[in-house]
Order: structure tokens, then C-alpha cells, then sequence
């Protein structure tokens, strides 16, 4: 498709970890083929009757690229979440990246 996006540019080793039951932590790697100016955004939905929200707190590297998400008070509950990460470069299209997961599992 169009909108697919280079090769190798999606974010690799999502994954996210709960503390303290209100707080989640989520993590992810550049795409080891994105451009260097690639900027990355995560956005999620609760369950499927909540709007998209996107990440307000992101965890930056020395380069100022966000590969990583802080949530503040997190309601856990049984719906799977879902997560999507798209990027954006001047060079090129970036992949987007995205799953569903159960948050009380983690």
C-alpha cells in the first residue's frame, strides 16, 4: 500500500511495564532503518469506546527522539488497549506500529 513506509523505519521492542498499579511505562527502539530525523508519536485507546489519546509525557534520548512513554494514573481494566506508533521524517514515509494489549496481564 501507499502509506506502508520504508522498510526497516517502524519502531522495534515495544513493550510496556506497569509500577505501582497507576503508572505504565511504555518503551520502543528507532527503527534501525529510519532516517535520523525521524520523530516518533505513540497514541492509545483504553478500549474501543475511548477516544485516541496521545502520549502527553514522553521519554526522550540525548537526541531529543521520544522512544518512550510515561502514563499517569492508569485505570486497568479488561478491555485490550491499543497502541500505535507512527513516525515522521522529512526523508521518508515511516512505517507505523501497532498492537493490542491486555494491560492486566502485564
Amino acid at each position: 500500500p501507499v502509506f506502508a513506509g520504508m522498510n526497516g523505519s517502524a519502531i522495534e521492542n515495544f513493550s510496556c511495564v506497569i509500577y505501582n498499579i497507576f503508572l505504565m511505562n511504555c518503551t520502543w527502539q528507532a527503527g534501525r532503518d529510519a532516517p535520523a530525523d525521524t520523530q516518533y508519536f505513540l497514541y492509545w485507546q483504553k478500549s474501543r469506546d475511548d477516544e485516541a489519546m496521545e502520549c502527553e509525557l514522553y521519554i526522550k534520548d540525548e537526541n531529543g527522539r521520544n522512544m518512550g512513554c510515561i502514563f499517569q494514573n492508569v485505570s486497568i481494566g479488561t478491555a485490550k488497549a491499543y497502541f500505535m506508533v507512527n513516525g515522521s521524517s522529512k526523508d521518508s514515509l515511516i512505517q507505523f506500529y501497532d498492537e493490542y494489549i491486555d494491560l492486566y496481564k502485564i
